[in-house]
């Protein structure tokens, strides 16, 4: 059965993975055997989990790069396949869900970044690295991949200062469907829906009020920990899931 889930000598991307789930992936994935490109803002903060991944025993380059920018997907597609030769799977985390007072007081700027950095990003980085998955070899054959979208459970149910995230969220739902059926067969294309995850984020929740709230809110109790994401994304990378593409996973603690 661990076969099933070895990544051995296939190399992913993961966006947002210099931090929370997106580190907790990037780790998983070395210890299963994966090469990673951590891709991020801050290409210091990429460094440091690319260092902790060479710790174990794999390879791991670090790009700086803004999800809402057109040419940094390209940057990042190119510098990823220049470094590797090919990208056998694409996890799109990164993301960005800013606080405002009210709606109204939303700028156009509030509103492209987030757009930008949960939609866009996605978007362009899959259509590269999606072609370039389904790309034929010298031989005629298509090596294939796996495209990891993460998602929210605000894309289901906003709350009323996630209503641009919750809505570019589900965008990201309805473009995971879309891309399934654009890369099919050689691509699989799914999307993981977590809950409330108790990583960097969590420091600016009223933690008091928040364990109050999951006692009633979530059949499990509680807010996910970071590591809780690593057997879903394993699955979705991995030949586990072979006969799984077009799939929303929620990963959410149950809600009521």
């Amino acid at each position: 059965m661990t076969d099933l889930f070895s990544l051995e000598g296939k190399t992913a991307i993961i966006t947002g993975g210099s931090r929370g789930l997106g580190r907790e992936m990037a780790l998983a994935f070395a210890e299963r055997g994966a090469n990673i490109v951590v891709a991020s803002r801050k290409v210091e903060n990429c460094e440091t989990v690319a260092n902790e991944v060479r710790a174990l025993g794999r390879r791991a380059l670090a790009v700086g790069y803004h999800a809402a920018s057109w040419s940094d997907a390209e940057m990042l597609a190119t510098a990823a396949i220049a470094e590797f030769g090919h990208i056998d799977i694409l996890v799109n985390n990164a993301g960005m869900s800013p606080l405002y007072s009210s709606l109204v007081e939303v700028t156009e700027d509030l509103y492209d970044k987030v757009l930008g950095v949960n939609l866009k990003g996605p978007f362009r980085l899959s259509a590269l690295i999606g072609t370039h998955m389904t790309a034929k070899n010298a031989d005629g054959t298509v090596r294939g991949g796996s495209i990891i979208n993460v998602s929210s459970i605000a894309s289901q149910r906003p709350s009323p200062n996630e209503v641009i995230y919750g809505a570019a969220k589900a965008a990201v739902n309805n473009l995971t469907m879309g891309l399934a059926r654009t890369y099919a067969p050689h691509v699989r294309v799914n999307c993981i829906v977590p809950g409330p995850f108790l990583t960097d984020i969590s420091k600016a929740w009223d933690m008091e009020r928040f364990n109050k709230a999951a006692k009633t809110g979530y059949m499990l109790q509680r807010g996910g920990e970071p590591r809780e994401i690593v057997g879903a994304a394993l699955y979705l990378a991995s030949d586990a899931s072979s006969y799984t593409t077009g799939t929303l996973l929620p990963v959410d603690g149950g809600p009521q």
